[in-house]
């Protein structure tokens, strides 16, 4: 068997590559998914009742960059969904992230944009150097918001209080002072409109991309003669663990299929303080479907299971930028994506990565 191009993995950078290859360079190119399905963690299915599951948890694709929106539209229409979540704060359920609408709710006041401002201002903590997650939430909003929407929920989420973990965890997270409580304020939001899967299955809709599922590409790659090999599963499995084992949070997910029409306000409730599970989605409200059932899932961090994010803790980024020294003198493997690079990457992201390393490098190659 003989191909110039080898793939390894069929999540969204996997799939974006073959599809350059295939479509801009004419190429065959195989893909080597050690799942049964492509999409990576953006995979989604339709259960017994008929309602669309984003497998491993909700995915809403948002961007400012009208590149990966305009790449992606030309293989889903979309539903124009646009993100709100809720997060159950002392028996209140209470709109997340922070905005003037979360410190009246929480606090039972009515205070104007400006007057919110000046009251987180007058609750935050002076902080010469923000070096972890704990310092950002106490630089914007103080001790009593930290306390009630981030350490525990942080905790539950990572193992680790917000102090052992990487100030860019929570500065994902904003502090707006106005009245929007979209989870996302991107210029463009949505969700595919046939789902990500249907979406995944069109971005690879060419005779030249082949694929094998459930199979270690370690099993095969010696068999297979190739040029080029674009890498987008864990560094760490790559190069045998030779650094050591890096660490990835997985999620373990409890669905049920509920007689009702509606279970909750919102897609998403957030439990940073009550029971085990971090949060609760209800699928249908991502997706707009009308049925007279509804599907939640309650979602549990746990550290077995499929990789799906990076630890943001230093020891383990040192560690990776010893896999990643030597990954950079490889001149004809390229790695790609969230688990390869380790980061925290979202969904446009690893779009516009994937493009720039087929422009830049892979249309390149002699």
């Amino acid at each position: 068997m003989k191909f110039k191009y080898i793939v390894v993995g069929a999540g969204i950078a996997g799939l974006v590559m073959a599809e350059r290859i295939a479509n801009e360079l004419k190429s065959d190119v195989l893909v080597i998914e050690k799942r049964k399905h492509i999409g990576g963690n953006c995979y989604d299915y339709y259960d017994e009742s008929g309602i669309l599951i984003h497998k491993y948890g909700p995915h809403i694709f948002h961007t400012n960059y009208k590149k990966a929106w305009d790449y992606l539209s030309k293989f889903t229409e979309w539903n124009y969904y646009q993100h709100r979540v809720l997060t159950y704060i002392d028996g209140n359920y209470i709109p997340m992230p922070i905005t003037t609408e979360t410190i009246n709710n929480l606090y039972n006041l009515n205070l104007s944009n400006n007057e919110v401002e000046d009251f987180l201002k007058e609750q935050a903590i002076n902080i010469s150097e923000i070096k972890n997650s704990e310092d950002v939430v106490l630089s914007k909003a103080g001790r009593d918001i930290y306390e009630k929407f981030f350490e525990n929920y942080t905790k539950k989420q990572w193992d680790v209080y917000p102090n052992e973990l990487d100030k860019s965890v929570i500065s994902r997270i904003p502090v707006r002072y106005n009245k929007d409580t979209r989870y996302f304020t991107d210029r463009y939001q949505g969700i595919p409109k046939y789902g990500y899967t249907k979406m995944c299955e069109n971005i690879i809709d060419n005779p030249k991309v082949h694929i094998l599922f459930n199979t270690d590409y370690k099993d095969i790659i010696n068999d297979i003669e190739h040029e080029y090999l674009i890498y987008t599963g864990p560094v760490d499995y790559y190069f045998d663990y030779k650094h050591g084992n890096l660490m990835y949070r997985s999620v373990k997910f409890e669905l049920e299929t509920l007689d009702i029409e509606s279970y909750q306000e919102t897609s998403v409730i957030n439990y940073p303080n009550d029971y085990d599970f971090t949060r609760v989605t209800e699928y249908k409200k991502l997706t707009g479907q009308k049925t007279n059932k509804t599907t939640i899932a309650r979602e549990y961090p746990t550290w077995d299971g499929e990789p799906y994010y990076p630890v943001p803790q230093n020891d383990y980024l040192e560690q990776y930028y010893k896999y990643k020294k030597e990954a950079d003198l490889i001149k004809n493997v390229f790695f790609i994506g969230r688990l390869a690079e380790y980061q925290y990457y979202n969904i446009d992201k690893v779009v516009l990565n994937a493009m720039d390393l087929f422009e830049n490098k892979i249309r390149r190659v002699k």
